[in-house]
């Protein structure tokens, strides 16, 4: 799969700018795909864990700017919703920077502003989700599980279109990628 995934991105590079990105795109989607199912698994399997459904106790959760009632979970949910975000995160982090954008850039100089970058978007739906879940159960009656995963639907659409410039941006070709992109451009041209 890798020389054939090798061969597509040389492929999409010998045509431009503007196809290499639309392939790029193309493959952020299913990275982002492959982090969804592992948030939603984690939103959806966490919970059953007896020392966090004990955090689902009926009670508000009150801290900062995040609030989430005890309808829609209170401290158990908090925890749930952001444990699953980060981890997705950290596996989009590693597929992105390696298969996406085929990039060897530095992780101890990328990864401290992506971490910057991932703890301000899980702070926006640390506060969000809650916020969309509770008007989902308290306002629309929706059960808690739909609720949840729609909640997590919306924050996950607001970061895939926000994380791709952000990544496009970090991971930078690898060289000899790069290098092997120009050469078949210009054996091409002549």
């Amino acid at each position: 799969m890798a020389k054939g995934l090798k061969g597509i991105d040389n492929a999409a590079a010998e045509k431009g700018k503007g196809i290499e990105t639309i392939w790029q795109f193309v493959k952020f989607i299913f990275v982002s795909l492959l982090a969804m199912i592992v948030q939603f698994t984690l939103l959806n399997v966490l919970p059953l864990i007896p020392a966090i459904k004990n955090l689902y106790n009926g009670q508000d959760f009150n801290w900062w700017v995040f609030t989430v009632t005890a309808a829609a979970g209170g401290l158990g949910y908090f925890i749930v919703n952001n444990t699953a975000n980060i981890i997705a995160q950290i596996v989009a982090f590693f597929v992105n920077r390696d298969k996406t954008f085929n990039s060897d850039a530095n992780i101890a100089v990328v990864l401290p502003i992506y971490i910057i970058f991932t703890i301000a978007l899980i702070c926006f739906s640390a506060w969000l989700n809650p916020t969309l879940k509770d008007i989902f159960v308290e306002k629309w009656s929706w059960g808690d599980g739909v609720s949840s995963n729609a909640a997590t639907m919306i924050c996950s659409a607001l970061q895939f279109f926000l994380y791709f410039p952000v990544d496009k941006l970090l991971f930078p070709k690898k060289k000899e990628a790069a290098e092997e992109a120009a050469e078949a451009a210009e054996e091409k041209a002549e």
